[in-house]
């Protein structure tokens, strides 16, 4: 009982990023600056470039969501733990490349806390 709250919280945050990948592969102009880096020219590149974004997101998702129903809660965890790695990657990049502070802080640093905080909770570390 006491993993229900931390499987819902990786559901939801496996689930969220899929929802992102999605856009970036179904949408990508509409996405284009929301990532925090100065928005690149919308040519057929640059939107390839873009899906590829979606494709590793809805991938980290399924990973996650395939991890929570073929093992066990601490497994699942480490893997979030993981893939907190891709968040902070992207902030370190955009703080690296002069993008908006806001966004690296609020959206991918935000994302990197609370897949920390679940996959600790998972692997019953805190």
């Amino acid at each position: 009982m006491h993993n229900v709250i931390p499987l819902i919280l990786a559901t939801l945050i496996a689930v969220g990023i899929m929802v992102i990948g999605c856009f970036y592969i179904a949408s990508p102009k509409r996405v284009l600056g929301s990532f925090g880096l100065k928005p690149p020219a919308a040519d057929a590149d640059t939107l390839a470039w873009l899906r590829l974004k979606g494709i590793r997101d809805i991938v980290a998702g399924l990973a996650v969501l395939t991890m929570m129903l073929t093992t066990d809660s601490r497994t699942a965890g480490i893997v979030l733990l993981v893939f907190a790695i891709i968040p902070f990657g992207d902030m370190s990049n955009i703080l690296a490349s002069g993008g908006r502070k806001a966004t690296a802080f609020s959206v991918h640093g935000v994302t990197c806390a609370v897949m920390l905080f679940v996959g600790l909770l998972l692997i019953h570390a805190i």
